[in-house]
């Protein structure tokens, strides 16, 4: 018997509060499932499909009710409650799934849903994660290149990028030349597919087609020079990380902007800076 697993159990013992089950009509580890669970006319013999999870006093118990997460999957949970070690989430089951703070990535508030998974602690008791999602998201998506999709933020990498869960269970990333400051853990987004890569992992981006972008980028380059009173203290030959944190966005796309500018003579391109005509 596995906690945290659907699994066909054979009932071996009948009592007036419900009924044991065992794997085998012979072993001597039993579990009980209470009698409102207990399927109508059910004998001594019966094989019936059950979720094993532990009880409010941490007793092994068998339920047919569906839960909403078991061991190995991922799925988005509704915050019921803060606790003083963790919050409690709503799974379709009696007991509610804890969610450890140390397995926060965020701060959760009531209300909030939460992507996770579930996992046995060192304790052999059933909790949530929201650390150990992206070995867990499946790389089997029906989408392709150009496909407009919505996805789940859930955690940022300084070395690759922003990490989504597209449809909360396929794996994608938007690159890390891409601006998602204005991002947050659990925030849903709508975004792209630039690439299917072989292993099934999609890439995003949440920029238009460049000859869509390039006007609110450009919109964004005069801001910036605005800001500065009119002078750019640098050009288009800047280093893509100084591009990046002043302009928010990549080098590519700054330089298509600053050409549209200086196409339209709003700007004009000094030696180490722009200035605003």
């Amino acid at each position: 018997m596995n906690l945290g697993e659907k699994q066909k159990l054979i009932i071996v013992k009948k009592v007036d509060f419900g009924v044991y089950l065992a794997s085998q009509p012979e072993d001597n580890e039993k579990v009980l499932l209470p009698i409102r669970q207990v399927p109508e006319n059910a004998q001594i013999g019966d094989e019936i499909e059950i979720f094993l999870y532990r009880d409010s006093k941490d007793r092994p118990i068998a339920t047919t009710n569906e839960p909403l997460l078991t061991l190995g999957e991922t799925a988005v949970l509704k915050v019921l409650s803060i606790g003083e070690i963790g919050a409690f989430l709503d799974w379709g089951l009696e007991k509610d799934l804890f969610l450890p703070f140390k397995e926060m990535t965020r701060k959760v508030e009531p209300g909030d849903e939460a992507l996770v998974t579930l996992y046995l602690d060192k304790s052999s008791r059933l909790c949530a994660s929201m650390r150990k999602l992206y070995d867990l998201l499946r790389k089997d998506s029906p989408y392709q290149k150009g496909d407009a999709v919505t996805g789940r933020v859930y955690e940022f990498s300084g070395n690759f990028g922003t990490f989504v869960a597209v449809d909360d269970k396929y794996s994608a990333m938007i690159p890390l030349h891409e601006d998602c400051s204005h991002l947050k853990i659990g925030d849903v987004v709508e975004a792209k597919i630039t690439n299917v890569k072989p292993d099934g992992k999609l890439d995003l981006t949440l920029r238009e087609k460049a000859y869509l972008q390039m006007d609110a980028d450009a919109k964004q380059v005069m801001e910036v020079i605005e800001a500065y009173q009119g002078t750019l203290p640098f050009n288009d030959k800047a280093s893509p990380e100084v591009i990046k944190k002043e302009m928010k966005m990549s080098k590519n796309a700054f330089k298509r902007a600053v050409g549209r500018l200086y196409k339209e003579r709003k700007i004009e391109i000094r030696e180490n800076s722009i200035r605003k005509i």
